[in-house]
């Protein structure tokens, strides 16, 4: 529930009052479908005669014993914590209860595979809930170890934080798995994972000398799609990269990579034990681009091993460390250690993007943020936590240099091993490694909100050569900080080879003025590249003859990177108004098909479909979107047969598709009575084709129960979902609308699937009878359902495409009516109202 909460003034309160030494914790996992029973063993210290508490999310409390005395569960549990009183120095708790399974991707999940009924369990816990599965001190700063006892069906695969024992056989089908000790440890990386899971196995040899074990597992459902040794040979690579630039051996005794269903991120560092999205299981064909951010996220998480599990942050208000940290480190390893080697052009495509629109919401917020709770946690999980972190340790990591950071993240380790720490112990050692003063640099770039705009202004002599050159910063009048920047100006020009760079100039921008000598009497050829190479995290702004050259010439630039940045600051452009919307489009369609970076290539298809559904005059749409539609149908048939390109251009044009003549090809792809060649029409691709026909009215539920029928897994369940929901009649926006908003009960993934497709026509007079419903049940959703689930519905069902004035009004409206609601609620409406906003301002500057 959103209101189960921690404050940080309570956290330091207990803190103050107590340290956490063991956990012993046996889960019997055979109870029932509904609960499990756990008993729980907590030796700490405390302050002789004091009152503190455990946090403990039970279904039914049944013994409490506090040193030796019998507690009356009624008086001291109220199903989220468990009073205790009267501590004393050294204090043994053990606690009885029964604890529920969720569906929801939260504390322990239990997940039904449709495809042949076995069950699969999994924890997470990032931020507060390993609550959910034993009563626990939940909060990142006290530590302690942990030993684990799990009851289970014999036939199970039983995973956790430590090496798997052999189990011991109890009769009845079941056995008990004794788990060592682990080291010391926050709750929330603690982990289990039980099932009928499949699995493969190697090992490495660390620096240490040692042999770790590594696994890698999926469900059976899904094993014969699993590529195992490509992610153990990733993952080996990692394991290299971070031993031998951090100077440290992995920490730990083993390391599991587990695949599991129904999750809600992209992956969860627990120490030994990582779980991944199943989507990284790849079934059917994907692009190129989520293989790539495959590797990315497995190096990510193996960086947690070091950066946030042998040293941890204190409290979340440096959840950013972690995350910045192991996205910027992840990029850098994939980019020098893998096949990945262009990865900052991804990481500009995709992080930086992301970031960029996050910085410019009203809900930005320090790359440093207050955390005042837990609820505060919840919601930064987002581009600033991590992508903008990430960027601007890429700017630290050039700034003090490659030797001296490296250098200075060892001391770190070193010195705080099993620790927890605050951001000043890593600057202290990454000062005393380099010789720089962070202060200034914590200050202005970790402590304050807002991205900064760059843009050149020059003067030319009759040859077209500078007379003068300089660099103009600003900055929002919300967030006015303006802030240093190393960066790079390139001169490009167009050759036989294509248009490459002739000229750099590499230099500091400080102020909102500076000026760039350097580069007067040279000529400012065919294109001006503020930022060039990306050093710097900032939106940067093209000169009107630099726009005409990406306009008419974009796809010859030869560097990937400075491709992507001229396309990122046409976005840019066009999100602030300062662009057509129409010149984005022509642009992107002109050299789309020339793009060779597979995430440059995915998100600009992202950004068109924004473009034409969202930052497009209402009566422009249908006719853009038969416009983008053809033109992907011809990129399509002239890109190279079986390309990464061909299949996306293939996606996109059904996402497009709108006439009778497009949804007719996509019927003919869908049945295969016209091929592609080197396509091949795979389940997930079969699935999204059948969204368009459906969405478009050429198919139904007959269809979509028939291809259900013959993919009846998870998978095909949440692809019917999502089918259902874009079905363009009253009752099915109706049926899909009750399926997870009016009714509780559906799977996270299930919520996700149906919110996607609910949105997914033409016809907005079947969607604004939910308008008043979904502002008037706000708050009823809010309190009545887990914090994931009513995350996905809130943001999932804003109704920012249906009469968009309207919706504005109303959102404004229910702001000002609801100041005492949650403030994570608020954030999420005051975030979609923003970009509401945003699209009238856009749409407003859509001119001819």
């Amino acid at each position: 529930m959103p209101g189960e909460n921690l404050t940080r003034t309570e956290a330091v309160e207990r803190r103050d009052l107590v340290d956490a030494t063991s956990y012993d914790v046996s889960i019997d996992l055979t109870t029932s479908p509904e609960t499990f029973r756990t008993v729980t063993r907590v030796e700490f210290t405390g302050t002789e005669g004091a009152t503190t508490f455990i946090d403990a999310i039970t279904d039914t409390v049944h013994a409490v014993k506090l040193n030796g005395i019998d507690l009356d569960p009624a008086e001291v549990a109220d199903g989220v914590r468990i009073t205790l009183p009267n501590l004393a120095a050294n204090n043994e708790l053990i606690v009885e209860a029964d604890m529920r399974y969720m569906n929801t991707g939260e504390g322990l999940h239990r997940a039904v595979d449709p495809a042949d009924g076995e069950v699969y369990l999994y924890s997470q816990f990032e931020v507060p809930d390993a609550r959910r599965m034993y009563p626990c001190f939940e909060q990142p700063d006290l530590k302690a170890v942990f030993t684990f006892h799990v009851t289970a069906p014999e036939n199970w695969a039983v995973i956790s934080n430590q090496p798997t024992p052999e189990p011991e056989p109890l009769g009845d089908g079941k056995a008990v798995w004794h788990f060592g000790q682990t080291p010391k440890m926050s709750t929330y990386i603690t982990a289990l994972v039980a099932g009928p899971y499949v699995s493969w196995h190697d090992e490495l040899v660390s620096a240490s000398g040692r042999t770790i074990p590594l696994g890698v597992y999926c469900r059976k459902s899904l094993a014969e799609h699993m590529d195992a040794d490509n992610i153990f040979t990733t993952t080996k690579q990692g394991f290299e990269y971070f031993e031998r630039n951090f100077g440290v051996p992995y920490p730990f005794d083993k390391y599991d990579q587990l695949f599991v269903p129904e999750y809600n991120m992209g992956a969860m560092e627990n120490i030994g034990c990582v779980t991944f999205t199943e989507t990284y299981v790849f079934r059917s064909r994907v692009s190129d681009a989520i293989r790539e951010r495959r590797v990315v996220t497995i190096l990510h998480e193996l960086a947690h091993m070091w950066f946030g599990n042998l040293v941890t942050m204190k409290w979340w208000n440096d959840l950013w460390l972690n995350e910045s940290f192991a996205e910027f480190i992840s990029t850098l390893a994939t980019a020098e250690a893998t096949e990945w080697e262009n990865d900052w052009v991804t990481f500009l495509a995709s992080e930086k993007t992301w970031a960029v629109r996050e910085d410019q919401l009203p809900s930005t917020h320090p790359i440093v943020a207050e955390i005042r709770d837990l609820d505060d946690v919840l919601v930064n999980f987002d581009g600033i936590t991590y992508a903008k972190g990430g960027s601007v340790l890429k700017q630290l990591f050039f700034w003090v240099g490659r030797e001296a950071f490296f250098t200075g993240v060892n001391s770190y380790f070193n010195k705080h091993a099993y620790g927890n720490t605050v951001l000043d112990d890593l600057l202290v050692e990454l000062e005393a490694a380099s010789g720089r003063d962070l202060r200034e640099w914590s200050k202005l770039w970790l402590e304050t909100a807002g991205v900064n705009t760059l843009r050149p202004e020059f003067e030319l002599d009759a040859d077209g050569k500078f007379t003068s050159f300089a660099i103009l910063q600003s900055a929002a009048d919300a967030h006015p900080t303006i802030r240093p920047h190393r960066l790079a100006v390139g001169i490009y020009n167009r050759t036989d080879e294509g248009i490459v760079r002739t000229h750099r100039v590499e230099l500091d921008v400080n102020g909102e003025r500076t000026e760039v000598p350097e580069l007067v009497g040279q000529h400012r050829g065919d294109l001006v590249l503020i930022n060039d190479d990306d050093f710097a995290y900032a939106k940067i702004r093209l000169d009107e003859q630099s726009l005409r050259t990406v306009h008419d010439h974009a796809g010859e630039i030869v560097d990937p990177l400075a491709r992507a940045l001229t396309l990122g600051s046409l976005w840019d452009a066009t999100r602030d108004g300062e662009v057509p919307v129409q010149q984005f489009i022509e642009t992107v369609l002109a050299h789309i098909g020339s793009e060779t970076e597979s995430t440059t290539r995915r998100m600009l298809q992202s950004q068109l479909l924004g473009s034409v559904d969202r930052y497009s005059r209402p009566e422009r749409r249908e006719q853009r979107r038969i416009e983008v539609a053809d033109a992907f149908w011809s990129l399509a048939q002239a890109a190279e047969p079986g390309s990464d390109a061909q299949f996306g251009f293939v996606q996109t044009f059904a996402q497009f598709a709108t006439t009778d003549e497009q949804l007719q090809v996509v019927a003919d792809l869908y049945d295969e009575s016209v091929k592609l060649p080197g396509l091949d029409i795979d389940t997930d691709l079969g699935w999204q084709l059948l969204y368009a026909l459906v969405a478009g009215g050429r198919a139904g539920e007959p269809e979509i129960a028939a291809r259900y029928a013959a993919d009846a897994t998870s998978d095909g369940k949440r692809s019917a979902a999502h089918a259902r929901a874009a079905i363009p009649t009253a009752e099915a926006k109706r049926a899909a609308w009750d399926s997870v908003w009016t009714t509780a009960g559906a799977t996270n993934d299930i919520v996700r699937a149906a919110a996607a497709g609910f949105w997914t026509t033409r016809d907005h007079s079947l969607l604004t009878p939910f308008v008043d419903t979904y502002f008037a049940e706000l708050r009823q959703i809010w309190s009545s359902r887990s914090y994931h689930i009513a995350e996905y519905l809130v943001d999932g069902f804003f109704p920012g495409l249906v009469d968009t004035e309207r919706v504005v009004a109303l959102a404004t409206e229910w702001l000002a009516n609801n100041e005492d609601a949650p403030a994570p609620l608020r954030r999420l409406i005051a975030e979609d109202l923003d970009s509401a906003q945003r699209a009238l301002r856009v749409q407003a500057a859509d001119v001819e």
